[in-house]
């Protein structure tokens, strides 16, 4: 017997291959099994890759990272242990060349090291840009610096030129050609400047207030690497147990954090396409089956009435699907694994590491995907065929399919949903994309039945056109087609729909540019001194209407009356809010651009403080709570008075927290300065030369840099956009033609009772269009609603989609329905009525 159906199987297989049968399921499937393999054997490279290369991103086996200088009890407690040590202190700063040279300056990325830098990898150096490099061998020797050649480029310098750091003059030895544990992409886009620890005080750029992060890097003797986890322990408690703010540790199994920070976006675009083209593939996967199944209905009952049992035509069929299952995942593992090769070269500038090749997972996922769809949502129709009485043969009326029973669907659902959450890599991306989609196919279907009953009751048979009674009428005849099509339509647009969007506003709005009158230079660091000396100095060169606030750097410790513990936050970002310093601020009037959303703001008024709406959600903060600042060792307390609403895309100085008052004397204060700066030629140099602790940032380099990174990030997300669209028109396609067979038993009747073909023609038009009109609506709507939820809660976006989306999408449906149908039933009309009776009756 088991020969018997696997024999069967495989004629099976091949004669439903030839014939075409097949053709959809397989295009489905392969589909959605390209889209998610081709991202997971991209995120399985990376992740390979920064495991393999953790260490030397890391520049030791772990590091103690904090924004003071790293606490004795970590430097002693490695010292016990027998661990190597090596200290670093970065920062940005202004470099610029001497006066005799130009004087020009540049924002570079300073780091002093310590001997023994790094502990892990090696920094590699040349004579001269452009000559062969090699391993530096040690440190910059005290009075010279290494820099990139960038910087030489940008100041006109050259190695053995003397390059001015704050109250510095150091001597440029070296050009670096290689930094290990620099980090990737965009957060080190300023030049690096390598000095010797020893030269750093003589520099006095670290003021109080400067932002400054300060890295222990530790790493074990060979034999001895059981010492980093016990140390890494050690630290951890130490931290929880002395509440220290600010400290935080990175080890291997961390990997580089500004890598993962910087391609995370990336990442989650990608997956969010990826699982819209699977959820897509399991409708079409499901309308396929089940238009397979009712196809070979009549073959069955024959093969009942020759004899074969239940038992054996359900094992040939769960076999059938098996191989189609395996040949289409398999393609579309093939298919992933050459496309993920593009989203390699695509975001080449953020991987700047060769990748490892990826591991098999990806591959056996993809697999286990592709047969579930197959299995979970095409194989419960097809199971049916084994019940199709032999009385078929000579009864048409007998053995129509019936809906798969809530269990088995709901089983395939579930499984379905859990391998999409697993795929997505973050829970909440993949719960709203999945739970969006499961809600919108319920309402989906609601409102097309609700549109059927409406449709039944309000076109009347005195009055209305032919054409129209007529296709008003089928639609009612079948509701449950009616509601078929108009949910998979629906389901397909929506995605389409949410794609478009996301491209079109929310990628928009992150890649927003400047605002043409937003301030391009941005300067903080200005001690109070200097305050009235440099208003003075824009006031010369014509710069008015700028920002001007001062900054306080502040820890949060209490939130009425109780100590502020990270723990307490289940959300990653709020913990890492409330383990870092705040940049404080005041003034006695609201900031023009801020927008007060809850209670007054009151000039002067002593010991209020305002607060962002953004950070007051996130850490559970309310109107009349209390709160503590640790401002150098003194404790600020200040009740909530007002709630702003701050948009941080404007390119303004905002502050998640300012008090309402002009002067806080007692408190240690630098200031900030954002302003356009002016066509003056040597502006900026001139500005570093007579102030030189300050750092100005030209914001439009930087900002254009962000760009070019988004602009790799989203021709990757375009790319893959590719899959989900094919996978669209495959449900479009496949909701259309379902009821194929149908249509041109009907059609054929009518023509047989004097309807035209150009009637029958309009008639199919306009069912067309009101289906596919009424899901572009609905796609429309869901799309809004989806939209606005990962924009808020995934991407993090302030969106307001476009009043015309509506209108749009169901022009769009009602375009695209029509077209499919056209493409899909443009033989039902033109096949000869006797042969379509014939067969309806055979």
């Amino acid at each position: 017997m088991s020969r018997n159906v696997l024999s069967l199987a495989l004629r099976q297989t091949l004669r439903d291959f030839r014939a075409g049968e097949l053709r959809l399921l397989v295009v489905a499937v392969m589909l959605a099994v390209a889209a998610l393999t081709a991202v997971g054997f991209f995120a399985d490279r990376l992740k390979n890759g920064l495991n393999r290369d953790a260490a030397q991103l890391l520049g030791g086996d772990a590091i103690v990272a904090s924004d003071q200088p790293t606490p004795a009890a970590f430097i002693e407690q490695a010292r016990a242990q027998g661990l190597e040590q090596a200290h670093t202190v970065a920062f940005p700063s202004m470099a610029r060349a001497p006066d005799a040279q130009g004087g020009a300056t540049r924002l570079a990325s300073v780091k002093a090291v310590s001997e023994g830098y790094p502990l892990r990898g090696q920094v590699r150096v040349t004579r001269q840009p452009g000559a062969g490099d090699e391993p530096a061998g040690g440190i910059p020797e005290p009075g010279s610096v290494w820099v990139d050649a960038a910087l030489l480029d940008a100041l006109q310098l050259r190695v053995g030129d003397e390059l001015m750091l704050g109250d510095a003059g150091l001597r440029i030895s070296r050009v670096i050609t290689l930094e290990p544990d620099r980090g990737a992409g965009f957060m080190a886009f300023a030049p690096r400047v390598m000095l010797n620890e020893a030269d750093l005080a003589a520099t006095a750029l670290i003021q109080p207030a400067s932002r400054v992060t300060y890295r222990l890097a530790v790493a074990a003797p060979a034999g001895r690497e059981a010492e980093v986890g016990r140390y890494l322990a050690w630290a951890d408690a130490h931290i929880h147990s002395a509440g220290l703010r600010g400290v935080r540790l990175e080890s291997l199994e961390s990997g580089s954090p500004e890598m993962r920070q910087t391609l995370d976006r990336a990442e989650r675009f990608l997956n969010l396409v990826a699982l819209l083209a699977a959820l897509l593939a399991a409708v079409a996967v499901g309308i396929a089956a089940r238009d397979f199944a009712s196809r070979h209905l009549d073959d069955c009952a024959m093969l009942r009435v020759l004899g074969l049992s239940q038992r054996t035509i359900a094992g040939s069929y769960a076999l059938e699907f098996a191989f189609v299952g395996l040949l289409a995942s398999t393609l579309g593992v093939v298919l992933g694994y050459a496309v993920h090769h593009v989203f390699v070269a695509l975001l080449a500038g953020l991987v700047e590491a060769t990748l490892p090749a990826p591991g098999p997972w990806p591959a056996v996922f993809g697999l286990g995907v592709g047969l579930t769809l197959l299995f979970g949502f095409g194989l419960p129709p097809v199971l049916q065929l084994a019940q199709v009485p032999p009385l078929r043969v000579i009864r048409r009326d007998v053995g129509e399919l019936k809906p798969a029973s809530l269990a088995v669907l709901s089983a395939g659902a579930l499984g379905f949903a859990g391998l999409l959450v697993a795929a997505s890599s973050e829970l909440r991306l993949g719960l709203i994309v999945v739970g969006g989609f499961a809600a919108a196919i319920s309402l989906f279907a609601l409102m097309g039945w609700l549109a059927v009953q409406v449709l039944r009751r309000t076109v009347s048979e005195v009055g209305a056109p032919r054409w129209l009674l007529l296709a008003t009428r089928q639609v009612a005849a079948r509701p449950g087609f009616a509601v078929l099509q108009v949910s998979a339509l629906a389901v397909g647009l929506l995605a389409l729909v949410l794609l478009v969007l996301l491209r079109t506003d929310l990628i928009s709005s992150w890649r927003q540019a400047t605002p043409p009158d937003a301030p391009n230079r941005f300067v903080i660091n200005i001690q109070p001194e200097q305050a009235e000396p440099f208003r003075e100095r824009l006031s010369q060169a014509g710069v008015s209407g700028y920002d001007w606030y001062p900054m306080v750097r502040g820890r949060l410790v209490t939130i009425n009356g109780e100590a502020v513990d990270p723990d307490r936050y289940t959300d990653e970002r709020a913990r890492r809010l409330v383990d870092r310093e705040f940049n404080l601020s005041h003034a006695a009037e609201l900031p023009s651009h801020n927008e007060l959303v809850q209670g007054r703001w009151v000039p002067e008024e002593e010991g209020a403080i305002s607060i962002e709406e953004g950070i007051a959600q996130r850490l559970g903060l309310k109107m009349g709570d209390t709160l503590g600042f640790d401002i150098a060792g003194i404790i600020v307390p200040a009740r909530i008075t007002s709630v702003r609403k701050v948009d941080w895309a404007s390119m303004r100085v905002n502050f998640f927290a300012m008090f309402p008052q002009s002067r806080m004397d007692d408190l240690p204060t630098t200031y900030i300065a954002a302003f356009r700066a002016p066509d003056e030629a040597g502006f900026d140099n001139s500005l570093s030369r007579d102030f030189p602790n300050i750092t100005n940032v030209d914001v439009s380099a930087s900002i254009a840099q962000v760009q070019r990174v988004l602009d790799q990030v989203i021709r990757a997300v375009e790319f893959l956009f590719g899959f989900t669209l094919a996978a669209g028109l495959v449900v479009l396609f496949a909701a259309v033609t379902a009821t194929r067979e149908a249509r041109e038993r009907e059609f054929a009747v009518m023509r047989a009772m004097g309807a035209g073909r150009r009637l029958l023609e309009r008639v199919q038009r306009a069912e067309l269009l009101g289906v596919g009109a009424l899901a572009g609506l609905l796609a429309a709507g869901a799309a809004i609603a989806v939209g606005w939820v990962l924009a808020r809660y995934a991407f993090e976006f302030s969106w307001g989609p476009s009043p015309w989306v509506p209108l749009a999408g169901t022009l769009a449906g009602a375009a695209l329905a029509l077209a499919a149908g056209w493409w899909g039933l443009r033989e039902v009309l033109r096949r000869p009525v006797v042969e379509t009776l014939r067969k309806a009756s055979t």
